[in-house]
């Protein structure tokens, strides 16, 4: 059985979808866990493209050990420049991921040059690439609208100067599975120096017409030997191919694929839950493997085939995901160890601090609620685990509002230095009053531009979440908090989301001053 590469862009691609940006604190976390699930290839961001991307690339590059770490650069010399210095700490580790467009309408209408002028570039770009490592990834942007014949002789090009990887991308999700596949054999026929080079090929799939894994999957059919893929599927517009879906479907159909990953399935569930909070994307309920209803049962008859057989109805076990058995799991009685055996089981790895810490806001949550959910713990633990060190902390909070009274909010936030403030307010309805008050105190006037309240679980004591996007001088970013009391989960996604503005922003200035050097 082949082994199938699984290159994961959810660093780079995936943080390109609207509204999604990571701190170089998340990319780290994410990176480290996309390392232990077994990836083999990370890129890890796109160099030139901003200073905060060369140093999360370099970041990675430094910390991790296992992966390939990768840096994204177009076939534009100081681009080559930028990720060769990049990735310089992964040492044989590192890969540079160069392209160039290679589609009649891009030539004609994006990049405005020939095909020949196209060939010496990607010549010379890859020799380019070639000095900073021997791993050198080439991708023919817009491939699936490329005439063969072009193709071919691209890929060649390519080869022959260094590349040991190509990629085939379906850049824009045109690509239908028959199409794809026969791309890759084609080209195959076509490109001996493919295969007298071991040459591995690739594929880029992306969800526009919702084929992304059915196309990448089809690839592996013919002749692909690396699949490139996100947590979730998230990525620019419709997203990229799903890689939860695309290494289920190899380990699942292994008998149809003759193929299989490095990936340890047990972890993509906690990595799915950790990338949506971290980029505050929600998976859909009725998404594949990882959704909420991915192994759900309500219809009767199939209630009770599970029931009498798993496999009834069932092709996946939904541990092999890290989907845990038990949904029911504490108590107000309950003691820290057994929270803290939950907490491993559910797939997080936290420090004593942390366990404890959580362990406090659990007993809160339990006084309150009868039953505490596995759904309940995750949301507490991923709440623990925010990366950015807040300035603040809500202390307090009381509102009075209804008919015929003028919403009043009265806060009280402890800074840094744990010092109590406290300020009240007056608003359109209780929200507003509340994060008016906030500002007061903060003094950081911000933009409330999304506001999307979620229940958790279920009942009349369920715990909800409140997810804002908040705008301030055109720079937009996301707050997240949790409570049984929906006014307190919206305070406390505010000061969340001011304090990782500053976070942020500081981040930002420290790196300015770095590249400055």
């Amino acid at each position: 059985m082949d082994t199938i590469r699984i290159f994961d862009t959810t660093l780079r691609d995936g943080e390109q979808s609207p509204g999604c940006t990571l701190t170089l604190p998340e990319k780290l976390e994410i990176a480290h866990v996309l390392e232990e699930m077994g990836v083999d290839i990370i890129e890890a961001g796109f160099p030139i493209s901003s200073d905060g991307d060369f140093e999360s690339v370099k970041q990675i590059a430094m910390e991790l050990t296992k992966p390939v770490i990768c840096g994204l650069a177009r076939c534009v010399p100081i681009d080559i420049d930028r990720a060769g210095a990049a990735i310089k700490p992964a040492g044989k580790r590192g890969r540079i991921h160069t392209f160039v467009s290679s589609s009649k309408i891009h030539l004609q209408y994006q990049i405005r040059k020939t095909e020949a002028e196209v060939l010496k570039l990607a010549e010379s770009c890859v020799k380019q690439a070639v000095s900073y490592t021997s791993d050198v990834e080439f991708s023919a942007m817009d491939a699936t609208r490329t005439d063969y014949n072009f193709l071919a002789e691209l890929i060649e090009c390519a080869v022959k100067a260094g590349a040991t990887t190509v990629n085939l991308p379906d850049t824009v999700g045109y690509a239908t599975p028959e199409t794809y596949g026969a791309m890759f054999a084609e080209m195959l026929k076509r490109v001996p120096i493919l295969k007298e080079k071991n040459v591995i090929l690739s594929t880029h799939c992306h969800n526009d017409l919702g084929l992304a894994v059915a196309n990448s999957l089809a690839g592996v059919q013919h002749g692909a030997r690396q699949v490139e893929c996100t947590i979730n599927g998230i990525g620019e517009r419709a997203g990229n191919a799903a890689l939860e879906e695309v290494v289920m479907a190899l380990r699942t159909r292994g008998d149809y694929f003759k193929a299989g990953t490095n990936i340890r399935t047990n972890m993509i569930y906690p990595a799915s839950r950790m990338v949506s909070t971290l980029t505050g994307l929600t998976v859909q309920r009725n998404k594949a493997i990882v959704g909420e209803n991915a192994f759900a049962h309500e219809s009767g008859i199939h209630q009770d085939g599970v029931l009498k057989h798993r496999e009834t109805y069932e092709i996946m076990d939904p541990t092999l995901v890290g989907i845990p058995k038990g949904t029911l799991v504490l108590g107000k009685h309950s003691g820290r160890h057994a929270f803290k055996d939950r907490v491993v089981s559910l797939g997080y790895k936290l420090t004593d601090e942390q366990i404890e810490s959580a362990f406090t806001r659990f007993k809160t949550l339990a006084d309150k609620k009868k039953e505490v959910f596995d759904e309940d713990v995750e949301a507490l633990v991923d709440d623990q685990l925010e990366i950015t060190q807040g300035q603040w902390e809500l202390a307090g909070l009381q509102v009075t509002a209804g008919s015929n009274t003028i919403p009043t909010a009265t806060v009280s936030l402890k800074d840094s230095g744990g010092a109590p403030m406290q300020d009240a307010s007056i608003g359109d309805g209780p929200v507003d009053a509340i994060y008016s008050a906030i500002q007061r105190l903060t003094g950081v006037k911000i933009s409330l531009t999304n506001y999307r309240i979620r229940a958790i679980t279920k009942g009349k004591e369920a715990m909800g979440e409140v997810q804002i996007e908040v705008d301030h001088n055109g720079h937009k970013v996301r707050g997240r908090g949790i409570s049984t009391d929906i006014l307190e989960a919206s305070a406390l996604a505010y000061v969340a989301a001011i304090n990782r503005l500053r976070s942020q922003s500081n981040r930002e200035r420290l790196v300015t001053q770095h590249s400055g050097v």
